[in-house]
């Protein structure tokens, strides 16, 4: 499934049935009198969030959206059919804008949220309602009133418990894979990862959420390389887990780089609690590795882990470690 997270789509509610301005007329009763009914209520657009989306990509190839009409009033008093509400589905995450793309009318943050984006009309009034003593046939009836319509925006940005982040090459991927059900794809290459992950890992019979964010590089606050667009994802995570490929020949350079494009982007991402972790272990020797956690431990005054994808304990270690960061 392709991923999309932004999308513009236009939104029409359903009109107002008509009211009737019908008389009745039956056999052997000579003054019937009025008996139009009222229309019915048009139709409203929902927009509901459900858990098993992920992506926005339902809605880039249809982008109108228009909810039933109210019916219209009928003789004997009878109230036209009200228009069905037309019901959107979202994943959670998702923002609701107008159209300017900057004005936040929305925030989907829990499963079955439900927004009314757009009202439909009221019904027009039926000739009954015009009824007096003064006026004991009125021929007058109303129409019903229009539904809202305007065109909005829709962005996701993914809840999370856990962000990975990183340089490109990292091993992310490789990470929520082994630690989730996940299965991202998984190369020996830069910008493996397109796409933002969700994986979900469970242990001591807890759950938590990860989300694999695609590689940032120097200048990517700017839109280098894959650029802002998965930045603000790792708005909604709780914590970061900044991963470190302990090939790296400068681990300090790295490691600031990433934080750099974070306080570039939002201030408030650097305040977020920060797992580092130093991946790919197993290719360097014991001495080599405890050398490079000690000097990045003593710049940047932060306890340092180590892991390997291909070692189960330290899977498990890091696995209880996130276990403090999320209950």
């Amino acid at each position: 499934m392709k991923f999309l997270d932004q999308v513009k789509i236009y939104i029409k509610a359903g009109d107002g049935g008509s009211g009737s301005p019908s008389f009745r007329r039956e056999k052997f009763i000579e003054f019937g009198g009025p008996d139009g009914g009222d229309g019915g209520k048009g139709g409203s657009v929902v927009l509901v969030s459900e858990r098993n989306l992920n992506t926005l990509i339902d809605y880039r190839y249809q982008q109108h959206f228009k909810a039933e009409r109210g019916g219209d009033g009928k003789g004997k008093n009878q109230t036209g059919k009200g228009g069905d509400n037309l019901y959107l589905k979202v994943p959670i995450g998702t923002q609701v804008f107008e159209e300017d793309n900057k004005t936040l009318i929305f925030d989907f943050k829990k499963e079955k949220d439900e927004y009314t984006a757009a009202i439909g009309g009221k019904g027009g009034f039926g000739n009954t309602r015009f009824k007096s003593s003064t006026n004991r046939a009125p021929r007058k009836f109303t129409k019903g009133l229009k539904g809202e319509n305007f065109w909005i925006w829709l962005q996701l940005k993914t809840i999370a418990d856990i962000g990975i982040i990183g340089l490109p090459n990292a091993g992310k991927s490789s990470l929520l894979a082994s630690i989730t059900s996940a299965n991202p794809k998984i190369a020996n290459y830069k910008f493996t990862t397109l796409n933002p992950n969700l994986g979900v890992a469970v242990y001591d019979d807890k759950e938590i959420t990860l989300a694999d964010i695609p590689g940032l590089i120097e200048g990517a606050h700017k839109g280098v390389g894959l650029g802002t667009k998965f930045l603000k994802h790792i708005e909604r995570c709780k914590t970061l887990l900044h991963l470190i490929d302990v090939t790296e020949k400068d681990l300090i350079r790295s490691y600031k780089q990433i934080r750099a494009e974070l306080g570039k982007y939002s201030k408030s991402l650097l305040k977020k609690n920060e797992i580092i972790v130093l991946n790919k272990i197993d290719l360097i020797d014991k001495k080599n590795l405890d050398s490079k956690k000690k000097i990045l431990s003593g710049r940047i005054k932060k306890k340092i882990y180590d892991l390997s994808t291909l070692d189960k304990s330290k899977i498990s270690k890091i696995k209880s470690k996130l276990l403090e960061y999320v209950f």
